[in-house]
Formats: C-alpha cells, structure tokens, sequence
C-alpha cells in the first residue's frame, strides 16, 4: 500500500518549512560565523507557502554535498516487485507485529510522493497541481502528497468525490481546507484537463483494489486516458503522476489492453508492485525507506540504497537530457542599490543569515581560487613541470628548449610575455569558512598544501559562495596572509578529536599509497594520544585570512535579468569608503 520511511529531517520537511527562521537566529556581531543566538524558531504563522527554492533544497539536498533526493539510479533488473498478496501481506506485517498504524504510513507515503514531483517537476513551471483521491488509502496518500505540495511552493487543487467519513480521512480533509486548497467535485472538472492544470496526481486505487472502477472513477480515468490523444496531437498536455499503481491497471499484469492511463511518473510505495515493469514513463521513483530486515529477508526483497537521507530513489535510467536546454528562470525579490548594507561585510552577513535560515547545506562552503608566481589568472604549475630536474642529454635539450623561449620573448615576439611558467593551470578547491569580521574571511588548512605553495607565491586569492537555495552567489577578492599561531592554536584544539589527527595525518596534495596507509596511521596515533588530554597542532598546519578589496553580490531574476552589485574600495575625504555599482547581467 505504502512505503516506510527512515527517520529524519526528511520526514518533518514540511514541519520545517512551516517555521520560518529569523535571520536574527545567529548573532551578526559575533566575530564568528557559528556562536548561536537563543531564539523561538516556530511560529503560529505557518499556514503559508513558502518559496521553493528553500523547499528544493531542504527536500532534495540531504546530508551529501551533494547528494541530490533521487541522486541515485539504481538498476531496475535487480530490484524486487511484490505480487498484490505479496503486498498486502507485508502492509498487514507493518501494521500489526512491528506497530506502524495507518496514518504514519499515510503520512509518509504522501510526502515521499510530494517530494518526488518536487524534483523532477518544479514549481516555476508545472505550478498547478490537481490530485484525483479515491475513497480508500491510495486516495488518503494523495491528500496527504497536495498538503506537502501547497508547502513546497505548489497551487494544489484536490478531485476527492466518494470522501471517507473516517476520522483519519476527515482530518486530512480539514487540513486542506485550512490552507483554503480548492476542492472540486467530479462534474466540475473540464473534459479536457489540460487546459487548467500542469500536473494531476492520479491517486484512485491501490494495489488491494478489484473489479471496474464505478463512477465516476470511470469517467475519472478516462479523462486522463483522453490525455493521451491529446498529445499524439502535438497539444500541451499536463504530466500525470500515478501513486503506487496506475489506476485501472491490473496489479501484476499492467494495462492487460494496453489503452489504459500512460502516466509519466510512477512513485512506488515500499517496494514495487509487478505492473510497474510494464511502465514505460520516464520517471519510475520508489518511497519507502524504511523496510525492516524481517520482511526484507521474508520476501527475498532486493530494494535499493537511498542516498544520504534521501526519500525516494530512482528506478532505472533516466531520460536522455539535453545539457544544453537546462536553464532555470530565477525568481527572486529585486536586489537593489538603495535597499543594500553601505558595508559588504554587513551585506555578506545579511545574506549568510539567510542561508542559515533557509536551512541550506553547508552555506559555509567556499570555492577558494589560487594563482601561482607568474601573477596570471592561471595559477598552478602543470605536473609535467614537477618532474624531477633532467640530466645528460635531456638536460641539454631542456636548456635549448629555454633558449628558444628567450628568443620568443625578446626578439620573435617582444610584446608577449612568453616565458617558463606560460604553461600554469588554474587551481580552485571548496574549503569552508570558518570566521568572519572586520579583516576579512577566515579558513585553515596545510600550509604544506597545493593552494599554500601558491599562496606563499602570490599572495591573492578568490572566494565564491554559491546558495543556490536563494538563488544567490558572493565574489570575494583580495590579498591573504595566514593568521596567527595562536588563532590557529585556538581553533585547532575546538576541532573534534578525530578531525585534528585527521590534520597530522595528512601531508595535503602529495601522494598516497592507498587508504589503507591513512587508516594504520590514524590508528597508530590514536594509539599514541590516548593518556593525552591536548594533541599538539602541527606547524604545517593553520589558517589564512582574506582582506577584501572587491565583492560582487549575485541575485539570480528571470529572463537572465540578474542583479549584480560590485562594491569596490576607494578614497573619500581621506577615508576609506565603498562604492556601488550595478553591472550588467
């Protein structure tokens, strides 16, 4: 009937994104980015939507830098599929010996089917939603899926024409009606749905259903039947979303006439059910995370991995895609001249609150951007230029090869500047930051390290912050020197246990055997600080502090009409002062 899920933030996202957080929640003061401020994070103001973009990233972006919701694409040959006894024994095991009850496995199975629109389907584009519910659980799953998707930013309108009178069902329908969603009997609806609506939840009948659907399921079905023709038309015609089993379809034999609903998106629910070979959509997800090992080992199932704390997963291939239609049609407020901080490091503030708000993965993480001596915007010195110094004749060509440069440089060409480091590379890496005040950006790391030899050549640098959650990125330039021993002393010894041997451990950017070699020495290490309270930092190892001298505050808008603001430093009346000007998107 349904899937299970694993316990996490995942299961309360729509809880979450009822409670807005006040950017207030951190202290814009606090020399550091992490010294958290007492404060109440729920409020009674939650019956409103909140912008998807947050929603995308709290449903879709779980404890992986990227792990995506259904990141994962497993192979649908090795995936098990339940006959309808098969299925309602294991819903009759949930909810009897390991004590699940309905409406948690309801509840559950329509946020994992609300989060599986959520990531193929976005709001900006199929806004309009409308679940058909039948009278039984499949019908509960789909008032449960529109609930969740009003939150993620949707317009939900709610087809529930045979209503239960059961107080779990009444519940759900007085739910809705607290969030004023739309209900719409069987005869109000057009002929042809795809006129009103983007996306419709197919959420009829389950697997435990029998027999022909009565009216005005009947009609129901047929109307999204006739979708099909509409499309062979080349009309526009809204994506259907089928809960568990396409309504009207034989649970283990499919659409035996092959003239049945031909939905786009099938989510299965705990694991899936035989008809589901026979479906040819694109999108193929299974909800249910939480399958205990009893009935794993009962029915030999072979369920694949959810990713991180992912809902759903994905059931073999996905669509081909062309990279090059990806776009996003931004939608933000304006960023605008008047409405900015005089400072950028209040600005930078400002909106590194709201990252932390918006509940963001990491809104710490920067790309951090190094050059090499030659001062170009092409920094790292390529691995062939490593090799150890040749000798014999490979000396002497080595030497002409120089030569020749020499010749290029000042007689062949003496306006270019050709010499030995014209083969450098750009380098960038992600770091995190790790403080924040009035001099600037602060990060550790080895100082033995690729981007330190780079540093300690050019002291300049570069840091990007992309949030993509708020549709907004941060460009930090500037020169860099390291911080003090004591700062890095300090910091060092806040670190976890695990995280400082980490540091001794690793001689950053040289070669290792294989990690076996990292694992022994972390093991002889722990061995060796056991009886110590403090392990002694490394002098290798420590921070760097950027000292900003231009920002660039990126706010993403639609038809690529972005706002980007530059603040650069200049002299005003003796004092040191920053301009603001608009660039071109």
């Amino acid at each position: 009937m349904r899937g299970v899920l694993g316990k996490s933030r995942k299961m309360i996202c729509s809880l979450l994104s009822q409670a807005p957080v006040s950017p207030a929640y951190y202290y814009r003061s606090s020399p550091s980015i992490y010294k958290p401020k007492p404060s109440n994070r729920f409020s009674w103001g939650f019956l409103a939507p909140i912008p998807s973009p947050a929603i995308r990233v709290f449903c879709s972006k779980p404890g992986e830098v990227g792990e995506l919701m259904a990141s994962s694409v497993q192979n649908q040959g090795s995936i098990s599929y339940l006959t309808q006894r098969e299925a309602a024994e294991v819903d009759e095991t949930l909810m009897g010996p390991l004590g699940f009850s309905v409406d948690q496995l309801m509840e559950l199975a329509g946020l994992s089917v609300a989060t599986s629109i959520a990531e193929v389907y976005k709001p900006s584009e199929y806004n309009r939603v409308l679940a058909i519910c039948g009278p039984g659980n499949n019908g509960g799953d789909g008032l449960v899926a529109a609930r969740h998707l009003y939150h993620f930013g949707y317009k939900p309108f709610v087809c529930y024409p045979k209503r239960t009178q059961k107080p779990l069902y009444s519940g759900l329908v007085t739910q809705l009606e607290s969030l004023s969603i739309p209900f719409l009997s069987a005869d109000e609806l057009p002929m042809d749905l795809s006129k009103d609506f983007d996306i419709l939840v197919d959420a009829m009948f389950g697997f435990s259903f029998h027999g022909a659907p009565r009216p005005p399921f009947d009609d129901l079905i047929k109307k999204l039947i006739n979708l099909h023709y509409y499309e062979q038309a080349q009309q526009k015609s809204p994506v259907i979303v089928s809960v568990d089993i396409p309504s009207g379809w034989h649970v283990e034999e499919g659409d035996v006439g092959g003239d049945g609903i031909k939905p786009d998106m099938l989510v299965s629910l705990t694991a899936p059910k035989l008809c589901a070979k026979k479906f040819s959509g694109p999108h193929h997800f299974l909800g249910g995370r939480f399958v205990p090992p009893a009935i794993a080992e009962k029915y030999k199932l072979q369920l694949p991995q959810y990713p991180g704390m992912s809902m759903c997963v994905r059931i073999g291939k996905p669509p081909q895609i062309d990279i090059s239609a990806l776009r996003e049609n931004y939608i933000s407020p304006e960023f605008l001249e008047e409405q900015v901080e005089a400072d950028p490091l209040d600005q930078f503030r400002r909106w590194f609150d709201d990252a932390m708000a918006a509940n963001l993965k990491e809104p710490n993480a920067m790309a951090l951007s190094t050059t090499g001596k030659d001062g170009k915007p092409h920094g790292s010195e390529i691995r062939a230029l490593r090799a150890p110094a040749p000798n014999g004749i490979l000396k002497k060509i080595w030497e002409l090869f120089k030569l020749w440069l020499n010749f290029l440089k000042n007689f062949a060409f003496p306006s270019t500047k050709y010499d030995i480091h014209a083969c450098y590379l750009s380098s960038s890496r992600m770091v995190l930051l790790k403080g924040v005040d009035k001099d600037g950006f602060v990060w550790f790391t080895n100082y033995e390290s690729q981007k330190a030899r780079q540093l300690s050549e050019n002291p300049h640098a570069a840091l990007l912050f992309y949030w993509d959650g708020l549709n907004r990125q941060v460009r930090v330039e500037g020169s860099v020197e390291k911080v003090s021993d004591e700062e890095s002393e300090q910091y060092f010894h806040s670190r976890p246990r695990g995280s400082q041997l980490g540091a001794i451990i690793s001689k950053q950017s040289t070669v290792v055997p294989g990690r076996h070699v990292l694992h022994q020495q972390y093991k002889e290490l722990e061995e060796k600080y056991s009886k110590e309270s403090l392990i002694p930092k490394p002098k290798y190892w420590g921070g760097y502090r950027l000292k900003p001298e231009r920002f660039e505050f990126w706010q993403g808008q639609p038809s690529r009409l972005h706002d980007r603001l530059e603040y650069s430093p200049q002299e005003t009346d003796g004092k040191r002062v920053w301009k603001i000007v608009r660039l071109a998107p």
